[in-house]
């Protein structure tokens, strides 16, 4: 593995921090700004508009896509700095470059599974960042960490699927621009293979039937920005049966392959927030006296900065050698790793969120301070994509597998 990185991931890696630099932290102020004043939060405000023509104009647009075709034709190992650069700013970078979740785990999916007509009904508008969409596989009433655990009914009803059930947390599905739900279900709830028993369908959100109930907060944020993540009814909803995506059965096989991008995705631009964390933490240490000397004279704050930055340079070169091992024997063969940054990244990032909010005192639990966010995106991310302990179980149960 090269620990350097190549000519084109240097140049973008150039051209991505001078567009942060640029647009999009002074947007940062505007934005909270602008959608202060918009006729609903969910909303988006035009300076994101703005920020999204400005990265397309400078090819910094669809850069998760590894397919030439759709996105930027870059390998996992390329994209993964430039996803830790936009972590800085979770908010807004990755939706500025149509590099924002859930949409580029469904673009994933719909690149690999769709038909053509799908393909160019839903996927096209996506990669062109003209809608937004939402993945709808979580539900409350089981532990959704569990897949085989789904309740919502997939049937067949002649030339069409009737979809039924509850789901919730379900990301971006409050943003007005959100049009198209793909939609995790049972289409052989008694079938013998409990992982064969699952189909995703293709639910437009005008369709009769499905409803956004409500707006979910996370640590009480409604994380506007991300498009919300709501409680969605799909009653007696009714699809045509070219709406399912792949085949059926396929569903759980095509979640799996949507997730582990997704993992790596997320822990990417952690490492991003972890750095803009440290950033903070030594800006406020160096600005402020407490007891008579700066905060960056105390040892206590010394500990904690050296051990954020040892952990990060840690966590970064877990996560380029799983994308380079996505890129060179695919996602099963980095399935360990997967699994390890998964629960690694999270969990330490968190932390160092949480030492640069003690640092910051009351501002770092304040709305002056991006810090607060992030530690609630940071902390989400220890249960969002299977939680860590469904992690570590199999990791476990593949380490002691190799001595029996």
């Amino acid at each position: 593995m090269d620990f350097a990185y190549d000519a084109r991931t240097e140049e973008l890696r150039a051209k991505l921090l001078a567009f942060m630099d640029e647009y999009v932290y002074p947007a940062e102020q505007v934005a909270h700004e602008q959608r202060a004043r918009l006729a609903s939060p969910w909303d988006t405000p035009q300076v994101v508009e703005d920020l999204k023509a400005e990265a397309r104009r400078q090819g910094l647009w669809n850069l998760f896509l590894p397919d030439a075709a759709h996105g930027a034709g870059l390998t996992n190992l390329q994209y993964a700095p430039l996803a830790e650069i936009t972590g800085r700013s979770p908010q807004l970078a990755p939706t500025a470059t149509n590099c924002a979740a859930p949409d580029t785990g469904n673009m994933e999916v719909l690149a690999q599974f769709a038909d053509e007509a799908q393909r160019k009904q839903w996927l096209e508008p996506l990669l062109a960042g003209e809608i937004r969409s939402a993945f709808a596989m979580t539900e409350p009433d089981v532990a959704s960490s569990d897949a085989t655990n789904i309740t919502t009914r997939i049937e067949r009803d002649g030339d069409e699927y009737v979809i039924t059930g509850r789901k919730w947390y379900i990301s971006g599905a409050m943003n007005p621009d959100c049009r198209i739900f793909i939609v995790m279900g049972k289409t052989d709830p008694d079938g013998e293979d409990i992982r064969r028993q699952q189909s995703m369908v293709l639910v437009p959100r005008d369709t009769p039937g499905v409803t956004v109930n409500r707006a979910m907060q996370v640590f009480g944020y409604e994380d506007h920005y991300h498009g919300g993540h709501a409680e969605v009814t799909f009653d007696h909803a009714r699809v045509p049966a070219s709406n399912l995506v792949g085949e059926e059965g396929g569903g759980f096989a095509i979640a799996q392959a949507r997730l582990g991008p997704g993992r790596i995705h997320h822990c990417m631009r952690l490492i991003g927030m972890a750095e803009r964390a440290i950033e903070l933490m030594c800006r406020r240490a160096v600005s402020r006296e407490a007891f008579g000397k700066a905060l960056a004279q105390q040892g206590v704050v010394h500990n904690w900065i050296a051990d954020a930055r040892v952990t990060v340079e840690q966590l970064r070169l877990l996560v380029l050698k799983t994308a380079w091992l996505m890129d060179t024997v695919g996602n099963r063969g980095a399935h360990t790793e997967i699994q390890a940054i998964k629960i690694a990244t999270p969990r330490a990032v968190v932390d160092i969120i949480d030492r640069a909010i003690q640092l910051h005192g009351a501002g770092g639990v304040s709305q002056d301070f991006p810090l607060a966010e992030l530690y609630a995106g940071a902390r989400t991310l220890m249960i969002a994509d299977g939680p860590d302990e469904v992690h570590q179980r199999s990791l476990a149960r593949r380490e002691i597998k190799k001595y029996l």
